[in-house]
């Protein structure tokens, strides 16, 4: 199971949607919107921003978020689940 942080619980937050332990196997985080399941998010036994900050340090995690931000610029959509992962946990 992932610990979420408080830097995703905060990034949730800015967009209005509340943030969960995902129940689906092999994801970090569901996302609900007014208590509705959006979407789930983040896979488990990869890093995101946080968890880099945690483990690495500010400077090595704003290197690994902007090559993260290269990688899915086309996570653009909003809503989609792409979307969210960019904005909750990078």
């Amino acid at each position: 199971m992932y610990n979420i942080l408080p830097y995703s619980y905060n990034q949730a937050n800015r967009l209005g949607v509340q943030i969960s332990p995902s129940k689906k196997k092999g994801k970090k985080i569901d996302v609900f919107d007014n208590g509705k399941f959006v979407c789930s998010i983040g896979a488990l036994g990869m890093y995101d921003y946080p968890t880099y900050i945690e483990l690495k340090g500010k400077e090595y995690a704003n290197e690994r978020r902007k090559l993260y931000h290269m990688r899915h610029k086309k996570d653009n959509v909003i809503g989609t689940a792409g979307w969210y992962a960019l904005r909750i946990l990078w």
